[in-house]
Parts: structure tokens; C-alpha cells; sequence
């Protein structure tokens, strides 16, 4: 048996902060292999060093675990100064002032790039990927002696099946802090994304096949939740919630048939979801909708592979606004081919969505692997061997990023429902949080319309 201590060194808390399921996940799969397990959080001890060097004192581990969850904010506009790596940095290093116990990075930010991070963080592993075998193989490793230990595991070539995905271990004293913080929980029902967007990191990481876990073990967990820690709301992290399989549906299905009771959102494709199934979605615990739209027209739609038409989009958008159920599109501008001409015709349809919020971004996050990747490489954006460890983004040639900009400020205007950059919503939810609102917070700002009536004002903030 080994003591570990895991630590998580996210430090974002825009737009809400978000409980560290990763860690939770893999100490839960350490602890059934009999091992002594610790988690911290960071965020909970307000980032202070003199607090992680004290728990190190006390928990004397023999291994460290250290989970990055984000590099930046993925927005061009403010992701200099919430480029996380130095202050990830300033933690190993703090543990290894504390600690001669070797330091292991995992999470999903650290996957993205591992050799790059693994080298300017100095830790000494790395586990790329699902976390749950990787740490306990290597841990099981470090406490036999095992020589020589690869500097970095991959456990991408071997994804655990979906009947195998850990229930997360939730430590009591962090559920606290982010049910005063947030509100909210979060759990996975599946892994994996088979979509080919281009700018997204989440079939490299999880695989491009949905292994969906039993919908009876996520209502397990959700009952455990509301159980032992009282949890009334949920935010279900899969990479896409609507799969074409209906493995959400049957989810729904199980959640009422179990009278869970408990309120719910998650991330969702605009297409192939009918108003039946927001109805019965709806019922289980359905609230807000976070929606992958990225794209504003057909021609950016198609350059980013998303595989649907902005008339999916439209549609979609009044099947919630009939059912009543908030949703937010985040939308991207900048694409390959993106010209003046396309990012007025994208504010123009952006218009027509009438009872959403959109939270729009300039310019698209460069990670390695992915398609946008690529093209980068083929216009000499970036260089094949450039790390992008630090912010990197692509914006179209064919338009100016400061027009472009300022066109989508103006389009915007004084709107409550229209967030650019994205930024902006921080300062207005922090506004909700001050007055003990809890949640998502956006879905207050623009009430959902009532069938056959016009929408009703807007919430002053």
C-alpha cells in the first residue's frame, strides 16, 4: 500500500468553478487497489502554496499526483493571462520542496502535449489519457522498485470500457465548497466523441468511439450524491450528451423510472433532438442546455466539420424555446475562409436565434493533432515543431482580427443575451453569485418563453 496525494492545480473559476471529477475519478481507482488517498484542491485554499506544503507535511506521501485540467481559457482575448502552466509550475515546485516523493502529471490539459508540459513543469511521470490504470500501474510500479519506469504511460492504445469507468471518490470538505461556489456536481454517463470537428482535442483524448457507462450505475452515483451530500443539480461533462445511439434518452428514462429528482444540464449537439425527446429529457431533470453550435453560417459549419446546417441550428433552437429549456450556443469566428461577407451573414443569423444566449469567441485555440492543427501548418500560421505550448491561435487570412472584432462588439450591442468576448459573462455572473444565486447563472439572464406567447423581458443584472 502507498500513501498518494492528489492534487488538483486548476485555478479557472470562469464561468463557474468546476469540481475536479478527473481526480476523483483516479482516486477512487487507487483506493480500491488498497492504497491511502489524499485529495487537494487548490481552488479551495484560495491557490496557496503554504497550504499545499502543509498538507504534504501531513498526508507524508510516497507519490504525487498532480491533475491539469486547462492549459488557457480557449478564448484569444484573455488567454495570456489565464495560461495556467506557470502557475502549475510554482505548485511542483512547492511539492518538491516539501517532498522528495516523485511527481506525476495526469489530467486532460497535460495529455494535449505531455512531453512539452512533463519537461517545463520538471515533474518526473506522466500518464496520458484515462488516468484510472495509468496512476495505479504506475504507483503499483514506484512501491515495488520496478527499474526503469517509463517517463510518460499511454493509455490511449487501451480505453477502459464503459463498464469500467470509476464512480468518483467525492471528498465531503471539497463537495462543500463548490455546492456554496457553483451549486453544482458533475459526472460522466460516457466517454469518447466519434464528431471530426476541427478544432477539437476530445477524440484524441477519449477515443473516437462512445463507451457509454449503465445508465442504472450514473443513477447510482446521482443518488449517492443527493444522499451524502445533498447535491440538487448536476452537469453531465460528457464531450456530447445527445448521442445518435439514444444512450441519453435511455439515461432520461432510467433517472424518472428511479424518481431521482434532481436537476440536470450538459453539452449538447444542435441536431437530431426532437421536441419528444426535450419533453422527456425535460421530465428526468433537464434545465439548460450548453450547445457546440461553433459555427454562425452553412460555409463555416462546413469548414469546421461539424456536420449539420445552420437551418439544424434554428430549428433546434425553437424546439427549446417551445419545451422551455434554456440553452447557450458558443459560437467561433475566424474560421478557415471566414471573410467580411461571412461574418456579417453569421451575425445576421445569430439573430434569428431569439431565445438563447450566445457567448461568441475570435480566433480558434491551436492544440496539437487537430485539424485546425493542420491547416495552421499549411498557411505558416505555426511551424510543424513549434511546442503551442503557450497560447496559439488561428484567425482567417482573409479578415482583419481587430474589424472583426469590433464588428461583433457592435452587432452585439448592449444585448443581455449576447456575450463577447466571452469574458464579459464573468463579470455579470459574479454579479448573480454575489446575490446567492447558484448554477449555471446564464440560463437566468433570458427566461425561456412560454408556447404561444411572446418572451417576456429581460432580468436587470
Amino acid at each position: 500500500m502507498s500513501r498518494v496525494l492528489l492534487v488538483s492545480a486548476n485555478t479557472m473559476t470562469g464561468p463557474y468553478p468546476v469540481y475536479p471529477l478527473g481526480m476523483a475519478t483516479v482516486a477512487a481507482a487507487l483506493v480500491r487497489q488498497g492504497h491511502e488517498v489524499r485529495q487537494f484542491d487548490v481552488l479551495t485554499e484560495a491557490c496557496s502554496v503554504p497550504q499545499l506544503r502543509q498538507a504534504v507535511r501531513e498526508h507524508a506521501p510516497d507519490v504525487i499526483g498532480v491533475s491539469l485540467r486547462n492549459l488557457d481559457s480557449a478564448d484569444s482575448l484573455s488567454a495570456e493571462a489565464t495560461w495556467s502552466m506557470d502557475s502549475a509550475r510554482a505548485f511542483v515546485t512547492a511539492l518538491r520542496d516539501a517532498s522528495s516523493a516523485p511527481v506525476v502529471l495526469g489530467g486532460p490539459a497535460f495529455s494535449l502535449m505531455p512531453e512539452a508540459i512533463l519537461d517545463y513543469l520538471q515533474a518526473d511521470f506522466g500518464v496520458v489519457g484515462e488516468g484510472e490504470r495509468g496512476v495505479c500501474e504506475l504507483v503499483e510500479g514506484l512501491s515495488r522498485g520496478r527499474q526503469p519506469l517509463p517517463r510518460i504511460i499511454d493509455g490511449r492504445a487501451t480505453p477502459l470500457a464503459g463498464s469500467d469507468i470509476e464512480a468518483p471518490l467525492l471528498d465531503s470538505a471539497l463537495v462543500r465548497f463548490y455546492l456554496d461556489q457553483s451549486g453544482m456536481l458533475n459526472l460522466q454517463t460516457k466517454r469518447g466523441c466519434p464528431w471530426d470537428c476541427t478544432y477539437c482535442s476530445y477524440p484524441g483524448l477519449e477515443g473516437r468511439g462512445y463507451r457509454v457507462r449503465d445508465p442504472a450505475g450514473v443513477v447510482d452515483d446521482l443518488r449517492r450524491m443527493q444522499r451524502d451530500h445533498a447535491a440538487e443539480s448536476v452537469f453531465f461533462t460528457d464531450s456530447v450528451f445527445n448521442d445518435r445511439n439514444g444512450h441519453h434518452l435511455e439515461l432520461a428514462e432510467a433517472m424518472l423510472h428511479a424518481g431521482i429528482g434532481i436537476r440536470w444540464s450538459a453539452f449538447f449537439r444542435p441536431q437530431g433532438i426532437s421536441r419528444q425527446d426535450l419533453a422527456l429529457l425535460k421530465r428526468s431533470g433537464l434545465y439548460a442546455m450548453e450547445v457546440g453550435t461553433d459555427g454562425a453560417t452553412d460555409a463555416t459549419l462546413a469548414t469546421a466539420h461539424k456536420g449539420f446546417s445552420f437551418a439544424d441550428v434554428l430549428e433546434f433552437d425553437r424546439a427549446c424555446a417551445a419545451e422551455q429549456v434554456a440553452c447557450a450556443h458558443f459560437v467561433i469566428f475566424g474560421w478557415p475562409g471566414e471573410t467580411e461577407a461571412s461574418l456579417r451573414q453569421g451575425l445576421v443569423n445569430l439573430a434569428q436565434l431569439k431565445h438563447g444566449i450566445v457567448f461568441a469567441f475570435s480566433g480558434i485555440r491551436v492544440l496539437p493533432g487537430t485539424g485546425i492543427h493542420a491547416q495552421a501548418i499549411h498557411e505558416g500560421v505555426v511551424a510543424a515543431a513549434d511546442s503551442l505550448l503557450r497560447p496559439v491561435y488561428y484567425s482567417s487570412p482573409a479578415l482583419d482580427p481587430e474589424l472583426m472584432n469590433a464588428t461583433i462588439v457592435k452587432a452585439f450591442g448592449d444585448r443581455r443575451d449576447r456575450f463577447f468576448p466571452p469574458s464579459r459573462a464573468n463579470e455579470r455572473l459574479a454579479v448573480l453569485h454575489r446575490f446567492g444565486y447558484r448554477g449555471l447563472l446564464w440560463d437566468r439572464l433570458i427566461p425561456a418563453p412560454h408556447p404561444g406567447r411572446p418572451s417576456r423581458g429581460r432580468h436587470d443584472t
